[in-house]
């Protein structure tokens, strides 16, 4: 009996293989300036077409340990580092869940996978890929839900608040946000944690009013940001969340409102150096630089950009504003007095 080609498996394969070849190059289109071995471009593809072997298991106190050391890497201000490592992370997470047993077990990995895509989606929002932010968001609110913890629930729904924010819904991320922070309320007795959670809740809601023009919205809300923050900052259990926490949002929303002498004196307010985390600090610099560049004073803004390099080259690297604004500094009447301005701009992977 002839064998026609589309019977033939060996046949099969081959075309698939190649049409397989042809979708990717069209899906993903031009390589970026870091070539094919951009962290970030590899974490976009992971999460969009997931490989079909699964990692794994791993033990839930050895997941959790996981969890927490790739928050460490977003903390230090290592954003190739972090795309390089979450596939990997998560595939181990997913492979978990699937092996659990229990409705606890899973409930617990479903926390831990909220959490891989929130910071999944934090790393999305530094580098400007707002399509993949909102995948990675919906994800983790999905999971987050089927968890069942009251405040991961809240913390994806802050994160899904900045994505809706950033594709043009700021009137419903204000909504969102501020609804999850009314809902924590009666819970803010039970300590720190939860005081925290609804600060950030508001430090949000606050700088999403900003962006919508609602001045006296953000500044409510940042108030009460601020009064969270003292409460956590001189109890017992001190967290991330903290009246400094509180001062990079008011840089943020000053600017935003196109108060660049605010924000620079809200700036001035805080000691840098005194910034734990590497990635505040790092932001910290950057949000000065946005400032001084909205004010038309280059050098300034140029100074800034040298520290936030200093703090995380990745924080130069990768963020897309930053990219805007060096571009504009290069093309600035002023530029030949910013020296180092083309070396900067090639490590930043600016063209010059």
């Amino acid at each position: 009996m002839p064998m026609f080609e589309e019977d033939d498996p060996m046949r099969r394969r081959t075309l698939l293989a190649g049409v397989g070849g042809l979708a990717g190059s069209a899906l993903l289109g031009a390589q970026p300036a870091f070539g094919a071995a951009d962290p970030i471009r590899s974490l976009e593809s992971a999460l969009l077409n997931p490989p079909i072997a699964n990692a794994g298991p791993a033990s839930l106190p050895e997941l959790a340990q996981t969890v927490v050391r790739t928050r460490s890497v977003f903390e230090q201000a290592k954003y190739a580092d972090l795309a390089a490592l979450i596939p990997r992370v998560l595939a181990r997470a997913m492979a978990t869940r699937a092996e659990s047993r229990s409705a606890e077990d899973v409930a617990t990995v479903n926390r831990h996978l909220a959490e891989l895509y929130t910071l999944t989606t934090e790393l999305m929002i530094k580098v400007g890929n707002d399509r993949l932010a909102w995948t990675s968001a919906d994800r983790a609110l999905q999971a987050a839900d089927a968890g069942g913890d009251v405040l991961t629930q809240a913390t994806t729904r802050r994160t899904w608040g900045i994505v809706l924010r950033r594709s043009g819904r700021a009137e419903t991320a204000r909504q969102l946000v501020v609804d999850a922070a009314a809902a924590l309320q009666p819970e803010l007795h039970r300590g720190a944690e939860h005081l925290s959670v609804y600060g950030s809740l508001l430090e949000t809601g606050a700088y999403t009013a900003a962006v919508d023009g609602d001045r006296d919205t953000a500044k409510t809300l940042i108030l009460e940001a601020a009064d969270a923050a003292e409460r956590v900052s001189s109890g017992p259990h001190a967290t991330a969340f903290n009246p400094t926490a509180v001062g990079l949002y008011q840089i943020s929303i000053a600017r935003v409102l196109g108060d660049s002498g605010a924000a620079i004196e809200y700036a001035r307010r805080i000691d840098p150096a005194a910034i734990p985390v590497v990635e505040r600090r790092a932001r910290y610099y950057s949000d000065v630089a946005r400032a001084f560049h909205q004010w038309g004073k280059p050098e300034q803004c140029y100074r800034a950009l040298l520290l936030a390099e200093h703090a995380s080259p990745d924080e130069v690297r990768y963020r897309k504003t930053i990219h805007r604004i060096t571009e504009s500094l290069i093309r600035h009447p002023n530029a030949r007095s910013l020296p180092g301005l083309p070396a900067f701009a090639r490590r930043t992977g600016v063209p010059i």
